[in-house]
């Protein structure tokens, strides 16, 4: 009998309050999150702009969880070694903004960090089948990227389905990330269908609980 996989939470510093943000950090390390997810966003590939290198600088010092950088950026290439020495353990890219994305994975990797590749909740998971032997983490969006609290897009957890299956048909260890509107109502269907590592953001960091119970929380949601 094989045992259940271990899934991870990963706050999402997106919905946190920045005026707070290394007390909040500190808060999510001790609650037991695993990763702290960070949202690195550019205003053109997205539409907002949210945070770069010093912030990641920042909560490097908070907390010694792995930095968890997702760049939701064009051109990352340009990007890979600023956010690694700031301290990021995975930097995740758009497969959308690479076309040359071997490179980018190998650039990442020759910074000692964790290679991530993202997808859009529309774009098509056939674009993944020559790189996904040489990432450690794939992160389906569940969402389209560029804002925090939306809604969950259910026709996603099928997408998450077929590539758990490609995964462990191919015997391929790249955790299954998932990102966008997760909390304890879809959290139950997103480990179902094969996610093992959940970003959550407004429902860990808000005004209705502390970070603690809302991890304790999710967690006993698909416990």
């Amino acid at each position: 009998m094989t045992s259940s996989p271990r899934i991870k939470i990963a706050p999402s510093i997106l919905s946190a309050d920045f005026a707070r943000l290394g007390e909040q950090v500190a808060e999510a390390t001790m609650a037991g999150a695993d990763y702290i997810h960070v949202d690195v966003m550019d205003g053109r590939f997205v539409p907002q702009i949210t945070i770069g290198t010093l912030v990641v600088a920042g909560i490097r010092k908070a907390t010694a969880l792995p930095l968890d950088v997702h760049l939701m950026i064009e051109s990352p290439e340009r990007q890979i070694n600023q956010f690694a020495d700031a301290g990021a353990d995975i930097i995740t890219v758009h497969i959308e903004t690479c076309p040359h994305i071997n490179r980018v994975v190998q650039m990442i990797k020759d910074k000692g960090v964790k290679a991530g590749v993202s997808l859009n909740p529309s774009t098509s998971l056939s674009l993944l089948d020559d790189i996904l032997p040489d990432v450690d983490l794939v992160l389906v969006m569940t969402v389209n990227p560029g804002f925090g609290g939306q809604s969950f897009i259910g026709s996603t957890l099928d997408k998450i389905a077929r590539l758990r299956t490609e995964l462990d048909r191919r015997g391929l260890n790249a955790e299954l990330e998932v990102d966008g509107g997760i909390n304890e109502k879809t959290a139950p269907s997103v480990v179902k269908a094969g996610g093992r590592v959940l970003v959550a953001g407004s429902a860990i960091f808000n005004s209705r609980e502390s970070i603690g119970n809302a991890i304790k929380r999710l967690r006993e949601s698909f416990a």
